[in-house]
């Protein structure tokens, strides 16, 4: 037994110091070892005095990590030590077995080490379900506990902060997160994204030297007031973002020219007969009936009887046989529901026409681009009057015109990178439409600035941006640019950028969908600085 002891001392405690291990007992279920300490002196936790004077002694049960798929549990023999400092509330103290056991605890350090990296990985339930699978069953309410008892990790004091905002709930509560740019950590997490707040915490860190933001006024009012000998940087990705959103609405805009012009017909169309046209469309059930009983009772008549025999043969009543009889046509007696009565929709069907030459056949699309125009009501009518009107109207022969939104896509994308039926099209498309071509080497001019840092061309850009006519989102661009031009400058010049905090935003949110239910600001605070 001697020769096992040193043995089991190794391999059970091999990073502690005065542990025995006198005894390992297995059984099918658990191990129980009996282990005591072996330290001749221990500190006061009151007064910090060194104590040899040994009061008594009592047994602890602490778990530890599994084995084989068994519990273990330590059987150790902890003493008590008597104080001898007279200033000392304390009379006796139970001695703490340094990275083994803390007071109160139940667990040894390394089962709770394990059990809070499985929290801050996991969350509650699942964390709870993992620690039932290797044989230390906990609930979720421990882990958290657990989690919520870390202290925060010390914050260093960042040259390079990056500011962003992130939902607790979205649409409702937001947030602000800061990461060291550099070390490429998050910082900190604030309750809100208020100016007040933002400028609160950067006033007392004053070695911050940089500051990467998106282009938000909160974030530039607090770094303003927080941080005014910082340099503020807007990120190079929201600008791009921003130009593209800008050149989209001036595609949009002058989307007829996206179709090519059609080529001049070789001998002039013949003249199509007007066909007749008729209140209430052919094959209609309430148009047949009514013409049914129109030729029905004029053949009557015709044929000698009364109008009064008519009726007691037909079943009518005389007013409706004598109004039938008056009505030279059917036609004559749609009257009434029988109408085209005027709808709100009536101002928009030029427009609808016009776009349905133009290849637009999407009935949701059409309504939300007149919504825009003001129409009122839903998509119901709108659905209706391309289903029983628009679609028997012959469409123009010829391939079907990108749309906006491809072509914003091929003048945001290098020219080298599109295949060569993009760039046939971009380029039909920007001889066709003189204001989209100036749009074009705008937007170029302007990626050349993004991507080789040029940001002193920037006034020069924006002043002709906004002289560009037939372009009036990229007026209001270039507009919004020089209220931040400092900024957009520097991000257009220094090498810095937000990414890094767009990836822990992301982050963010894969911890709140396992949380769900339970992301308090105080317990999204723990995982994201210490996970």
């Amino acid at each position: 037994m001697n020769e096992v002891r040193p043995e089991l001392d190794e391999l059970l405690f091999s990073s502690l110091e005065n542990v025995l291990v006198e005894s390992v007992e297995a059984t099918d279920m658990t191990v129980r070892i009996e282990a005591l300490s072996t330290a001749r002196q221990a500190t006061c936790p009151g007064c910090g005095y060194l104590s040899g004077r040994i009061h008594g002694s009592y047994l602890r049960f602490p778990h530890d990590l599994p084995t084989t798929g068994r519990s273990v549990v330590v059987a150790l023999r902890v003493r008590r030590f008597v104080c001898a400092e007279g200033s000392c509330s304390r009379k006796t103290f139970a001695e703490q077995v340094p990275g083994l056991t803390r007071r109160f605890g139940r667990r040894t350090e390394r089962l709770r080490s394990t059990l809070i990296s499985i929290g801050l990985a996991l969350a509650g339930r699942a964390g709870a379900r993992m620690t039932d699978v290797f044989g230390a069953p906990v609930s979720r309410n421990t882990l958290l506990r657990l989690i919520a008892s870390l202290p925060d990790p010390p914050i260093t004091a960042p040259r390079v902060v990056g500011v962003d905002e992130y939902a607790q709930r979205k649409g409702r509560i937001y947030g602000t997160v800061l990461v060291d740019v550099e070390t490429r950590r998050p910082i900190d997490l604030l309750p809100d994204r208020e100016a007040d707040t933002l400028a609160a915490w950067l006033a007392e860190r004053p070695g911050i030297e940089i500051v990467c933001r998106d282009r938000a006024p909160f974030f530039a009012e607090g770094a303003t007031r927080g941080a005014p000998q910082a340099i503020q940087i807007a990120d190079r990705w929201h600008l791009w973002h921003n130009l593209g959103e800008a050149a989209e609405k001036c595609v949009h805009r002058h989307r007829g020219c996206l179709r090519p012009a059609p080529a001049p017909p070789d001998e002039p169309p013949e003249e199509a007969e007007p066909a007749a046209s008729s209140p209430w469309p052919t094959g209609h059930r309430f148009a047949e009936r009514t013409r049914a009983k129109h030729a029905t009772i004029h053949a009557l008549l015709k044929a000698g009887h009364s109008k009064r025999s008519v009726a007691r043969q037909l079943g009518m009543t005389l007013n409706t046989v004598l109004r039938f009889s008056r009505a030279a046509t059917p036609e004559e007696l749609f009257t009434g529901q029988w109408q085209s009565r005027a709808t709100k929709l009536d101002a928009y069907k030029p427009y609808l026409d016009l776009r349905w030459q133009e290849g637009c056949t999407n009935a949701w699309k059409l309504w939300e681009e007149i919504r825009e125009q003001g129409y009122p009501d839903g998509y119901g009518n709108v659905r209706n009057y391309v289903s029983r009107t628009l679609r028997g109207k012959p469409q123009p022969v010829g391939p079907r015109p990108p749309s906006a939104r491809a072509v914003t896509r091929w003048l945001l994308t290098h020219p080298d990178a599109l295949v060569e039926s993009h760039r046939i099209q971009l380029k039909a498309v920007l001889a066709n439409c003189p204001e989209l071509d100036v749009l074009a080497k705008h937007v170029r001019t302007f990626a050349h600035m993004v991507t080789d840092l040029q940001g002193d061309q920037l006034p020069e850009w924006i002043e002709s941006a906004r002289a560009a006519t037939g372009l009036p989102s990229l007026n209001r661009f270039a507009h919004h640019l020089e209220r931040d031009l400092d900024a957009v400058v520097a991000g257009l010049s220094q090498p810095w950028n937000s990414g890094v905090v767009e990836g822990h935003v992301n982050r963010i949110k894969m911890l709140k969908r396992q949380m769900f239910g339970r992301a308090g600001f105080e317990l999204l605070r723990k995982r994201v600085l210490l996970a």
